[in-house]
């Protein structure tokens, strides 16, 4: 079982309900919080580029960087023709990340960090944005917090659509932290009008507040802060999901 090769497909029909324009609010509120040197935007691990097109249809100039060809695939032809300027989008993992040039923000949602399961490669990943960052420039990203994913442990879910049927169930492990998402996705074929199967397999890492902190001043960053989810207040006890926003020094 792989990540996102079935997946990708049907993606966006099992996420109708991520508020794309409430997330885009809620990120220029930190630009306006902490002005930029410019407006090109890098969304790392931007799956099938929903977020990129918002801020793209805002007037930002978008590059996408994701690690799945299939998700990527969709992110391009979903943002084609998009005015402005039309994002691009690369083909890499977050721990390789090699653009052409420097970027003036980078963002990372919908807890894609905690997809980085090995902690050395996601100090490497903080480095390879700070590295790509103007000086000033803004780094936010968002958690699954460990409280969450503890919580999921031996839980089943059911996510359903006209022609989408995905049941899945999680584990958590305390030794190694990771919870897995094991999948069963069917999808109905329009021409033959037959369901296919597959399976995926999906893993995510709990990490706290103080080593994501840790991590970040490893790669060099400075104004390390954390926040609740879509909120501009400190996390409080139970917080579901965590924002963090780091800036690269002038």
């Amino acid at each position: 079982m792989s990540s996102y090769d079935i997946l990708a497909g049907c993606y966006d029909r099992l996420t109708y309900d991520v508020d794309y324009p409430a997330w885009a609010d809620y990120i220029e509120k930190h630009f306006a919080k902490n002005p930029l040197p410019g407006r090109t935007i890098l969304d790392l691990a931007c799956g099938t580029g929903s977020l990129t097109r918002e801020l793209a249809l805002r007037g930002y100039e978008m590059i996408g960087v994701d690690q799945s060809p299939e998700m990527l695939a969709e992110a391009a032809e979903k943002n084609r023709g998009i005015t402005p300027v039309e994002p691009i989008f690369l083909c890499q993992p977050m721990e390789k990340l090699d653009l052409y040039g420097t970027i003036d923000a980078c963002i990372c949602c919908l807890d894609s960090v905690n997809y980085v399961t090995d902690p050395k490669k996601l100090v490497r990943a903080f480095g390879r944005v700070h590295l790509f960052l103007m000086p000033g420039g803004l780094f936010l990203f968002d958690i699954n917090s460990p409280e969450k994913l503890e919580g999921l442990d031996g839980q089943v879910f059911l996510d359903e659509t006209e022609d989408v049927y995905c049941v899945w169930r999680t584990e958590f492990s305390k030794r190694s932290r990771i919870c897995s998402y094991f999948m069963d996705l069917f999808r109905l074929d329009g021409e033959t009008g037959r369901w296919d199967r597959g399976e995926e397999l999906h893993r995510e890492r709990a990490y706290t507040v103080e080593e994501l902190t840790a991590m970040l001043g490893e790669a060099g960053f400075r104004d390390i802060k954390a926040f609740g989810a879509l909120r501009m207040r400190p996390p409080r006890a139970g917080e579901q999901r965590i924002f963090f926003t780091a800036r690269k020094d002038m």
